[in-house]
């Protein structure tokens, strides 16, 4: 079958993308009402799949929200959207999983009896770059926010720096905490090395627990590295010895320039990426 992508999975139902219909009083689309997942499919398995729906679960019971489906009807959608949309033998295809409150009456207040909407979409997913230039965006993550560390559908702040970042001649942008820490990039988390250690912004600098963070924190006291969950302010950052992004799309990505200043990759980068890529082979063989 030829990729098309044009089939969505909306409330149950394959459908056309072009005829899919999202209710003009969704509190997803009104104010951004709703969490999501992006993951990666390799050869119709979805890496990670049991950790991805663990922590939608998590994300709906945190702002109250029931799922429509148990995570395995939420399973068998995605290999059926992969199947129509000829996705099922693709070596890198991307699902988007997005499940707001569904429509509601004007104004904030929760609706009596929620009628959620699910809907998620498949798509080719390009080879990840070699490497990325960044800027530190001005854009700041609220860690005081209840939703900073949830999956939630409000990206705009990370629209703009993404923006920022493709305005002043880069790729990516980080973004510090508002109390002026690094937190993660526009959609990744952030790992730098110091002193041959692997830090990473810690819980409490308004992170996302990112899928991809989590097994580089598993994988890399198995190849000799000590990690650290820590605090990174801005001074620090100029020190660092190299740096690279995760996320479920893109694996580990080192950063090469920052704010116009080269940065060297780490000889241990590629040592986890290949142990990631291992990890990856392993989950697909136990799908």
């Amino acid at each position: 079958m030829t990729a098309n992508t044009n089939t969505i999975w909306l409330n149950g139902e394959l459908v056309p993308a072009s005829e899919a219909r999202i209710d003009p009083a969704d509190r997803g689309f009104l104010l951004g009402d709703g969490i999501f997942e992006t993951m990666l499919a390799r050869h119709g398995r979805v890496a990670f799949l049991d950790a991805h729906l663990l922590r939608l679960m998590r994300g709906a019971d945190a702002i109250g929200l029931a799922l429509p489906l148990d995570p395995t009807r939420i399973a068998m959608a995605c290999t059926a959207l992969l199947d129509a949309n000829g996705l099922a033998e693709a070596p890198r295809a991307a699902l988007r999983l997005t499940l707001t409150r569904g429509p509601g009456p004007r104004g904030l207040a929760l609706p009596p009896e929620p009628a959620p909407t699910l809907m998620i979409a498949a798509a080719i997913a390009t080879p990840p770059p070699a490497g990325l230039s960044a800027i530190v965006a001005m854009p700041r993550r609220n860690n005081r926010s209840p939703s900073a560390q949830l999956k939630a559908i409000a990206y705009l702040d990370n629209v703009l720096a993404k923006e920022e970042a493709r305005a002043r001649g880069a790729e990516e942008a980080l973004m510090l905490d508002i109390e002026g820490h690094l937190a993660c990039a526009s959609a990744a988390n952030v790992f730098v090395w110091e002193n041959d250690r692997l830090i990473t912004p810690s819980g409490d600098c308004g992170i996302l627990a990112g899928i991809t963070r989590a097994a580089i924190l598993e994988l890399a006291p198995g190849l000799g590295l000590e990690t650290v969950e820590d605090r990174i302010d801005l001074t620090r950052l100029l020190h660092i010895e190299g740096a690279f992004l995760t996320n479920s799309l893109t694996g580990i990505v080192p950063l090469t320039r920052l704010d116009g200043r080269a940065l060297p990759v780490h000889p241990m980068t590629a040592r986890l990426a290949a142990a990631y890529e291992l990890l990856l082979d392993a989950a697909d063989r136990n799908n």
